[in-house]
């Protein structure tokens, strides 16, 4: 083949219009990630952009609004047992579900209902 994938640049999610503040208060606020500027051309569609790594998370709008149930990201953490206490002591629910070998994980909800799941790797 001619092509080859470097990666993955951002994952789209989806809230209600108007979900800015609410958006930055889980993503910026409980998770920490960085914001970042949409570019100019598309900031007139609301939404907002947040830095994982070296890869984004797009948050737009979508209306009539439905979180999908199962599509998710998966965001690799160190300090994944932290996370959860942060998380439960934000008040989110932790889900938990079959264990993946070499790598603990769990996954909460974003306000919207956007399922995330937070993986870290650890040694077989």
């Amino acid at each position: 083949m001619s092509f080859s994938f470097q990666g993955i640049d951002h994952v789209q999610l989806v809230a209600p219009e108007g979900h800015e503040e609410k958006a930055r208060d889980f993503y910026s606020g409980v998770l920490g990630l960085r914001e970042i500027p949409k570019p100019e051309n598309l900031r007139g569609r609301g939404g907002c952009w947040f830095a994982c790594g070296p890869q984004e998370i797009h948050i737009g709008s979508l209306e009539p609004f439905s979180a999908p149930k199962k599509a998710h990201p998966a965001l690799v953490v160190t300090g994944l047992n932290d996370l959860r206490i942060h998380l439960e002591g934000a008040s989110y629910t932790i889900d938990e579900e079959e264990p993946i070998a070499g790598r603990d994980r769990l996954f909460v909800e974003d306000p919207f209902g956007n399922r995330i799941e937070f993986l870290e790797y650890h040694a077989l």
